[in-house]
């Protein structure tokens, strides 16, 4: 939040703050703090807003990290369960049978 003192220029810290929960993983957060504008000038603002976008970026960049990391996890955690689900499926095929190893 940014408080506006009476001579019209722009006080206080803003933030960029991201936060990602799921109930299949652990949740992770992105904050950066910015300071605001000091002035109304239009020099200011431009600065202030360089900064948004480079934060944005980081953002963005930390964001597809986490999300690729938590999809090869499940991509892992569904590979094993398909392998035990077919080991399932071949050990009730065989049942009561007497089964030959292959070498």
């Amino acid at each position: 939040m940014t408080d506006h003192a009476s001579n019209g220029e722009a006080t206080g810290k803003l933030g960029l703050a991201v936060t990602y929960s799921s109930p299949a993983s652990q949740p992770f957060s992105f904050t950066k703090s910015l300071d605001g504008p000091a002035t109304d000038n239009v020099e200011a603002r431009t600065q202030y807003l360089k900064a948004l976008r480079t934060a944005t970026l980081a953002a963005q960049d930390e964001i597809n990290k986490e999300l690729t990391a938590r999809m090869e996890e499940d991509k892992a955690r569904d590979a094993q369960g398909a392998q035990g689900a077919a080991d399932d499926v071949k050990e009730e095929e065989n049942y009561g049978e007497e089964v030959q190893e292959e070498d």
